[in-house]
């Protein structure tokens, strides 16, 4: 367990996640993060760590993730991630990431056309940032995705400087919808801000208890616990 760590989960109008991640990190560091509104103005003092959840921000009527960037605590979270407190986005919160600014490129309607929900392979292509380090390249990981606009886009400028600045955390093993060079997750220049489609928060089972989701998201959040240096 991690001793006082803090955490807070933002909650947006149409988060689906927001309870899986609070749960999820509280079975790993053994302390229940705090829960933020999106309306709010500000984070909790001393925070360790900030998860943007998945969901449907504002019903994604709008492009995925454009208005829930707008929302009050995003400039917050925005100015936490400037000091340097680790940011992790993961589905819809990987999108508000994006259209915030906090990481490059956008992410867009699947290839297919069609929601995905599965279990995917990741290949692990960074070992360098606080959620990867102790991970081994090339090591495959297994992550629920459940996700309509996952489709990771970037320009071949933007493409070749992620990967020329090993910035790109994960890879689809099979590009199941049609991401640039198959990115399944990105790190933003220090590499404590990641964006990721897949779920790491639904696979977070005791190893005694795979039947129940998997235990791989489980290694992301030990190991930002375990690397975590001070900001």
């Amino acid at each position: 367990m991690a001793h006082g760590f803090r955490a807070a989960v933002i909650t947006f109008p149409g988060s689906n996640c927001d309870r899986d991640m609070a749960v999820a990190l509280e079975a790993v560091t053994g302390h229940a993060p705090t829960r933020v509104w999106h309306g709010d103005a500000a984070l909790p003092e001393r925070l360790d760590f900030i998860a943007l959840p998945g969901g449907f921000s504002y019903g994604d009527y709008l492009r995925s993730g454009a208005m829930a960037a707008k929302s009050p605590i995003l400039r917050a979270v925005v100015d936490a991630a400037g000091r340097g407190v680790p940011v992790l986005g993961v589905c819809n919160g990987f999108q508000v990431l994006t259209e915030s600014g906090l990481l490059p490129g956008a992410l867009m309607r699947n290839a297919g056309q069609r929601f995905i929900c599965r279990t995917a392979d990741l290949e692990v292509a960074n070992t360098t940032s606080p959620y990867t380090r102790g991970l081994e390249r090339g090591e495959t990981l297994r992550i629920p995705v459940a996700h309509h606009d996952g489709n990771y886009f970037a320009d071949e400028a933007t493409l070749d400087r992620l990967e020329g600045e090993d910035r790109v955390a994960f890879r689809y093993v099979d590009n199941i919808n049609g991401s640039r060079r198959a990115i399944a997750g990105v790190l933003s220049d220090n590499g404590r801000v990641l964006g990721m489609m897949p779920h790491p928060e639904r696979a977070i089972a005791p190893a005694a208890h795979p039947s129940l989701g998997g235990e791989d998201g489980r290694k992301l959040f030990r190991n930002l616990i375990e690397n975590l240096a001070p900001a």
